[in-house]
């Protein structure tokens, strides 16, 4: 059966463990840093009120947003969603992943090209996300070897979407940092602890596009089978 093709999980493995590493690297740092006080007994909330005004971003919103792990900024309606575990923690985490959200903002604020760029292809992907899969299979199984071949141009928004992700995630931890040390919020020590953290976060980036190359290949790799 097409389904259970031994050739998918040999090229998807490599990806699949990356991924389960990646995962376990930033529970690993999270658990670590977010039970590290820093030194100003600072809350992630407390943070965001020192960066953003004095950033220029009086225009950003900061509100909670449930679960762990899930803060974000919201370029469409200029909101930094904070979780309890990092608004309310005065931990290195909870410093670490406000900057890098307030990194993003800074991006959109200065027009980050990356960042516009990764906005304006999300409906894209959202819409390739299940029309892909959907082209690929139907043309594979029923031999419409064109119809395959549509789904696999269309995959490959997701892989464009991940490869600009890349340097979004990259910049905004590399603001994060200078932010730290520009307003003096985290001492020698606390910085290596949130780098720590944000290189954590950004091997799940590495995974995620990892996953979809490899699964761009297997795609290729399946259809130049069937070609000869």
């Amino acid at each position: 059966m097409f389904y259970f093709d031994p050739l998918y999980f040999i090229i998807m493995l490599p990806a699949l463990l990356l991924a389960f590493f990646a995962q376990m690297k930033v529970k690993s740092a999270y658990a670590t840093y977010t039970k590290v006080a820093n030194s100003r007994g600072l809350t992630g909330l407390d943070a965001a009120r020192v960066i953003l005004p004095n950033e220029g971003l009086t225009g950003v919103q900061v509100e909670g947003t449930p679960g762990e792990l899930t803060d974000h900024y919201d370029p469409r309606s200029k909101k930094l969603r904070l979780s309890a575990g990092v608004a309310q923690q005065p931990s290195v985490a909870a410093l670490a992943i406000v900057a890098h959200e307030i990194g993003h903002a800074l991006q959109d604020h200065h027009g980050y090209a990356p960042l516009k760029l990764r906005g304006a292809i999300v409906p894209a992907v959202t819409v390739s996300s299940w029309v892909a899969p959907a082209l690929f299979f139907i043309g594979f199984l029923f031999g419409f070897t064109q119809l395959a071949w549509l789904g696999v141009i269309f995959f490959g928004v997701s892989v464009v979407f991940s490869l600009i992700t890349l340097p979004v995630e990259f910049d905004a931890s590399r603001r994060a940092l200078k932010l730290l040390e520009t307003y003096q919020l985290a001492d020698g020590r606390e910085l290596q602890g949130a780098r720590s953290v944000l290189q954590a976060a950004a091997l799940t980036y590495v995974a995620a596009l990892a996953q979809t190359l490899l699964t761009l290949l297997y795609y290729v790799s399946i259809l130049g089978r069937r070609r000869e």
